[in-house]
């Protein structure tokens, strides 16, 4: 079978906050599961699907951070993943606090309904009014959720627009450089170029000051010493 195309790395950190949120209301779900056990693994198997894309989300984005050509980028993916990874691990403690409570709470209405028979249109009502005040609860976090998945997918885009501005500084100062590296490659040229001229002006006084003295030499030996 042919692979898998690759996540891109803005889609990856929109679908790791879903996936997370959605299990926060999942969990929330099976706490206040009424019942029963049928309905319980039903919750349970959905979870378990969203745990499962939320572990292949996180991994794509490891494999993502080790792929980063800059280190502190590459760092910076990783302190995430393991963000991820405790978020992660909090929601699967959560998970399991909610299945026991919600069996706790199914066995004690199981064998409040098998002790208190002649109460079962009253427990009926109460299970009604509980199911109401439960979807009305699922209600707000569902609402809750949706701001908080507004707010991180926004968060995402300012940390993608950010990025993208480092990247454009990083070019502009890198054409910088190239620049001044010109600069300075002209600059020793004509430093090597004066101090070549130098060193030839130093030589061409160096035997005019020898002819000089030789000349005065000369012009001393003829007017003291005629006869050599």
């Amino acid at each position: 079978a042919a692979a898998a195309a690759p996540v891109p790395l803005r889609v990856c950190h929109q679908e790791i906050v879903k996936f997370d949120l959605e299990i926060k209301a999942a969990v929330q779900d099976i706490r206040d599961c009424p019942g029963p056990l049928s309905a319980l693994t039903e919750l349970n198997a959905a979870v378990k699907e969203k745990f499962r894309h939320l572990r292949g989300r996180i991994q794509d984005l490891e494999e993502m951070a080790k792929e980063q050509d800059k280190e502190s980028e590459k760092q910076a993916l990783l302190r995430e993943v393991e963000n991820h990874k405790k978020q992660m691990l909090s929601n699967q403690a959560a998970w399991r606090k909610a299945n026991l409570a919600c069996k706790i709470a199914i066995d004690n209405s199981e064998k409040d309904q098998l002790l208190q028979g002649r109460d079962i249109l009253r427990q009926r009502k109460t299970t009604k009014e509980s199911l109401a005040e439960s979807a009305s609860n699922i209600t707000e976090s569902l609402m809750s959720i949706s701001r908080m998945m507004s707010q991180q997918v926004q968060q995402s885009e300012e940390t993608v627009q950010t990025l993208a501005n480092s990247s454009r500084t990083i070019l502009e100062a890198n054409e910088e450089f190239k620049s001044m590296s010109g600069t300075i490659q002209l600059g020793r040229k004509l430093i090597t170029k004066y101090n070549r001229r130098e060193l030839t002006d130093k030589l061409l006084i160096f035997l005019a000051l020898a002819l000089f003295l030789a000349t005065v030499l000369y012009i001393l030996k003829k007017r003291l010493f005629p006869f050599l």
